[in-house]
């Protein structure tokens, strides 16, 4: 055996420990912040950021963060697992905040961020746009998954996260615009940026929507939930590395097709159990890839760096808190007025301080060429605001969703669902023993027993539900969803297996879809009314 090839091995070796160790650490880690309830008041994300800094302080370093290792491994599935469980029947009534924020907030925050670092510490502007365009990019893991499970208002998940989707791209593309200023290798000219940046988009919206729409034509003339688990993570990572080789944005790609997967792919070619599957998949990979994100975020930072850097750290916070602000309510109150968004102040503040900065950031400031000075203090800036609004922002949320009165009712509606999904269960089994004694399967009189049995438990269970709705009469909402959601299956199952069968050639649009929503509007105006 040569000496290279052993030496091959041994780094081969090397790289394997290293990743099964962060694998270990992170899932552990992960797993017991799920176990036990003290835990469970601290997003799991948010924990391994505090295990990792506890490794760092004591210099265990797991294994080094590469830009690279982010953007074309970490970010594809967390961008794709987010736009996929997006509902755009939702999104739809925020599309105008949620552009006004992720675009022109991020120029907000690029030039605020900037100005200020450059009046308060004299550092050259070119570089000060850099950390700008790397903390514009908002990452509301933690956050969102906070809200989930204390069952925030579903319409302030929609915005956070809807912003978060779009300006992740925006950002990205900003920074690759403003890269070679320091460099000099660019020049600054509007019409010269602006064309480029639609350019970058374009792209990214366009090859989305070709994988999307194709997939989604594809998996409706089989039925094979593996496959096509397998062809949407396919089209994740597939159209991230094609839209970023063909000159375009890689995260707009993602996020356009994960939207058209999620909200039309998985209709019109996806039986529900097949969308089920999928859902858990990406359901699991996204918390497989953020155990080990969060992690290696906190495992990377240097104290004694951020110790020399702490002024700039401390301006650089400042100018993201109020750059922030202007952009939330500045863009939020000119929504209200343009588009009656009637986005409260409320959730304008909870959008504002949970307005996170995390793995994109990170990926942008590592990105930065070696050869170009001052790229260490951009590093240090990022990551100490990172560390800032992970751990202190992060942690506070919670308060100020209570303090605010924008807790939801999740545990009562979770309690209307178990026993909606009772009424169901014991209903087939009522219907199951009933046939089976008509047929002769089982005896008559024994079948007639169970029955009575199973119709006690039944009438139990709708005088839970009754008195459910009789105490809490907006439960009906949850009820109209469901029927809703199954009227979709319905009519996206019947066009599927038309297709299957060659009785039909081409896809049917789906009709209901578009009246369903103005159906709500109607209803929801009568019962006002």
């Amino acid at each position: 055996m040569s000496l290279e090839s052993t030496v091959g091995e041994a780094a081969i070796e090397q790289n394997l420990e290293q990743f099964l160790l962060v694998l270990s650490v992170s899932l552990s880690v992960a797993t017991v912040s799920r176990i036990f309830p003290w835990f469970r008041k601290i997003p799991y994300t948010l924990l391994l950021v505090i295990v990792g800094l506890g490794l760092a302080f004591v210099d265990v370093r797991l294994v080094n963060l590469s830009p690279e290792l982010i953007l074309e491994i970490f970010l594809p599935p967390l961008l794709f697992e987010a736009a996929w469980n997006i509902r755009w029947r939702d999104f739809k009534r925020d599309l105008f905040p949620v552009n006004l924020f992720a675009i022109l907030g991020v120029v907000i925050s690029v030039i605020g961020i900037a100005y200020a670092i450059n009046l308060f510490t004299g550092l050259p502007l070119t570089t000060a746009l850099l950390i700008g365009a790397s903390l514009s990019a908002t990452d509301p893991v933690s956050v969102i998954a906070l809200f989930r499970e204390l069952g925030a208002d579903k319409r302030l998940r929609t915005l956070m996260e809807g912003e978060s989707l779009f300006n992740d791209g925006v950002a990205v593309v900003a920074f690759s615009l403003l890269v070679g200023l320091p460099l000099g290798t660019e020049e600054f000219a509007i019409s010269t940026t602006f064309a480029r940046f639609c350019a970058f988009v374009g792209i990214g919206v366009g090859i989305g929507c070709l994988v999307g729409f194709g997939i989604s034509f594809l998996t409706q003339r089989f039925d094979l939930p593996l496959v096509e688990q397998s062809l949407t993570l396919v089209s994740a990572y597939g159209t991230y590395l094609m839209t970023e080789n063909l000159g375009g944005s890689g995260v707009i790609g993602v996020v356009t097709v994960g939207l058209i997967l999620g909200n039309f792919g998985s209709r019109i070619g996806m039986n529900p159990r097949t969308r089920l599957i999928v859902s858990e998949f990406w359901d699991f990979l996204a918390f497989f890839v953020n155990s080990i994100v969060f992690l290696l975020i906190g495992d990377q930072i240097s104290f004694s760096r951020l110790g020399n850097n702490i002024d700039l750290i401390l301006v650089t916070i400042g100018a993201v808190l109020l750059t922030r602000a202007i952009a939330i309510y500045g863009l939020g109150t000119l929504s209200n007025w343009l588009a009656k968004s009637e986005i409260s102040w409320q959730k304008l503040t909870v959008l504002w301080w949970g307005g996170l900065r995390g793995s994109v950031s990170i990926a942008l400031a590592l990105s930065v060429p070696v050869v170009l000075e001052g790229r260490q203090e951009i590093i240090d800036a990022v990551f100490g605001v990172v560390l800032f609004t992970l751990l202190v922002q992060g942690l506070t949320t919670q308060l100020f969703l209570e303090k605010l009165d924008l807790i939801g009712d999740q545990p009562l509606r979770q309690q209307y669902s178990e026993a909606l999904a009772r009424r169901v269960a014991l209903n087939r089994v009522k219907s199951y023993l009933l046939e089976a004694s008509t047929s002769n399967e089982i005896d008559p009189e024994f079948g007639r027993y169970q029955r009575e049995l199973v119709e006690g438990q039944l009438r139990g269970i709708q005088e839970e539900i009754e008195k459910l709705l009789d105490q809490f009469p907006q439960l009906q909402d949850l009820d109209m969803e469901q029927v809703q959601e199954k009227m979709l299956d319905i009519e996206a199952d019947t066009y599927a297996e038309f297709i299957r069968s060659g009785r039909l050639n081409e896809n049917l649009s789906p009709l209901l879809q578009g009246a369903l929503i103005g159906a709500d509007e109607k209803y929801i105006e009568g019962q006002r009314g």
